[in-house]
């Protein structure tokens, strides 16, 4: 079995280890800063050990790193940088789950020192919807357009928002207030977050959505000059741009982004029941006739060993998961910085943690 390194057990770190650890193939070593959470989640999950660390106090890293052929870091994105550092440390694989652009041009900076395979932005958007939108496009020319689209929703919304938190509140902060990179006219460009508003219609439900900050990872410029127009946004039950768009710019909360944090954690509770909705739409040219192939799914919460995990979680999970598996099997580059981009689709979702997308 392979032994690997979970950094944090928070929401998506719990069903990284999850499923590692109920897979057969793995020793998981799972470390978080509040010594009882990972306790808790080895107390239930076979081959999984929990480990104490403390970022400030490096020596704390070396019982879990050590000899662990890769380094998965569930922590805050702030984090990242390094832990990646680490992984160059101690010659291991890095995965990641970071959306944040900044964080991961930090991780990046490692690479050149490293003979192992670095692979951030391996969750859902940027993630899985990346490997998605490079397989629709397979086998089009004159690529008009490419869109992706990507919503983590509470099922049962009972606030005017229609919203509750699901995963990371900074992350959902930065996602709404950062620029966003797209493609216009095959070139790289900025545009503003909470614009672009649009309607979708999925399976005959309504939703909106609108531009967000970070889901492309490195997309444009694998794309730059292969594909006219591309673009991110998130998906929202209809009437949440609104009031986003209020807070964010009439009351000026962008500028504020800490007390933004108290009042969403605050204000908003958190749910298991949710469901990820997955849209994505590429148009373009195939044997000379005009085409748009599309990708819709749905997934929700489930049970799984007895446990209700939510959507964001498992899908979440699924992702770094799947991309570990791809890479312990010699399927993904095993050096150097790999893309989302570069992972095979057919490969990804016949993967058995890549199915729960299936």
């Amino acid at each position: 079995m392979h032994t690997v390194a979970v950094l944090g057990a928070g929401k998506i770190g719990r069903m990284v280890a999850h499923m590692l650890g109920h897979s057969g193939s793995y020793k998981v070593r799972l470390a978080d800063v509040v010594a009882e959470a990972p306790k808790k989640v080895a107390a239930k999950t076979p081959n999984v050990t929990a480990h104490t660390v403390d970022l400030a106090q490096e020596k704390t890293l070396e019982p879990v790193l050590a000899g662990a052929t890769a380094v998965l870091s569930c922590l805050p994105f702030e984090c990242n940088p390094f832990i990646a550092a680490q992984a160059v440390k101690y010659d291991q694989h890095y995965l990641d789950l970071t959306e944040d652009v900044e964080t991961t041009r930090a991780v990046l900076k490692n690479v050149e020192r490293s003979s192992k395979a670095f692979i951030p932005q391996c969750g859902l958007a940027p993630g899985f919807i990346t490997i998605v939108g490079v397989h629709l496009m397979k086998g089009m020319t004159d690529v008009e357009g490419l869109k992706l689209r990507v919503g983590a929703l509470p099922r049962y919304p009972s606030n005017m928002l229609r919203y509750n938190l699901t995963w990371s509140t900074e992350g959902l902060i930065n996602e709404y207030g950062n620029p966003c990179e797209v493609l216009r006219d095959g070139e790289v460009q900025t545009v503003l977050p909470l614009e672009g508003l649009e309607e979708l219609m999925i399976d005959g439900a309504r939703y909106e959505a609108f531009n967000t900050s970070g889901g492309l990872g490195s997309l444009c410029y694998t794309l730059k000059g292969r594909v006219k127009n591309l673009d991110y946004k998130s998906i929202r039950y209809p009437g949440h741009n609104q009031l986003i768009r209020f807070l964010y710019n009439d009351l000026k909360m962008n500028d504020d982004r800490e007390n933004l944090r108290v009042i969403f954690e605050r204000s908003l509770p958190g749910t298991f029941q949710d469901v990820v909705v997955v849209f994505v739409s590429a148009v373009g040219k195939q044997d000379g006739y005009y085409v748009e192939r599309t990708y819709a799914r749905a997934v929700h919460h489930q049970h799984l060993q007895g446990e209700n995990w939510s959507a964001i979680q498992i899908t979440t999970a699924a992702g770094i998961t799947a991309v570990l598996d791809l890479l312990l099997e010699g399927q993904t580059p095993q050096k150097g910085f790999v893309r989302q981009e570069d992972v095979s689709y057919q490969q990804f979702i016949s993967n058995r943690f890549g199915k729960y997308y299936a």
